[in-house]
């Protein structure tokens, strides 16, 4: 699904929106450094379950500081090149043409002290899960700040003709020292929408808008 905001290179007076540079791995463990290797990707990695179920597991994210590292990962899964984005993410909800946006506490920074004297593989369970809601935290107005509207109103308008999707939602980063450089880090198809502010009268507008679509579309008779 990433490859689909990849392939719109979308960049526009509001930002410019890309995706981290990343490579499925389905084989051997011992494989991985390897294919790692061969992709060009660039270390630290975060590693991310391939197929998601809805369990605790499903949700885990791991960060391999190395290359001896990767072989200690499970396939199947994906690996995406980690980026800096000052330990909050942005979680866009689509409801049909209805956007909604919180923040959420992430992965924090790495520097490359921390880089050059870190090695194996790190454990994250459930990163920027409802409970690590930061839109009452007190946070420097550069990491806080959302993205443009016109930027997201374009991404999802475009996500929703190439994915054919009116129900989902988008995790985007903000690349740390910068303004407006953004990356989509993952895309989840009917999330759960409880935690998102006004989640009732979204849906129920949505909803009716639907039926309305519907009506107007039927035969005179």
């Amino acid at each position: 699904m990433l490859q689909g905001v990849a392939d719109l290179n979308l960049s526009d007076c509001h930002g410019k929106v890309g995706v981290p540079k990343q490579l499925i791995v389905t084989k051997d463990p011992l494989s991985i450094p390897n294919e790692v290797d061969k992709a060009g990707l660039k270390l630290p990695l975060v590693a991310k379950p391939l197929l998601v179920d809805g369990s605790a597991k499903s949700h885990e994210l791991f960060l391999a500081y190395d290359q001896c590292s990767l072989s200690e990962l499970e396939p199947p899964l994906v690996l995406q090149e980690f980026v800096n984005h000052g330990g909050v993410l942005f979680k866009v909800y689509i409801v049909g043409e209805a956007i909604k946006v919180v923040r959420r506490f992430s992965l924090p920074n790495i520097s490359k002290r921390e880089l050059e004297k870190l090695a194996g593989v790190f454990r994250f369970p459930r990163v920027s899960c409802a409970a690590a809601s930061a839109d009452d935290a007190d946070l420097d107005p550069s990491i806080a700040e959302l993205p443009e509207r016109p930027l997201l109103e374009n991404l999802a308008r475009q996500l929703r003709q190439r994915l054919g999707l009116r129900l989902f939602n988008v995790d985007m980063i903000r690349e740390h020292g910068t303004k407006d450089v953004f990356y989509v880090i993952d895309i989840n198809y009917f999330p759960g929408y409880g935690k998102m502010p006004d989640y009732e009268h979204i849906f129920t507008d949505f909803l009716l808008s639907l039926g309305q679509s519907k009506h107007r579309k039927r035969p005179a008779t």
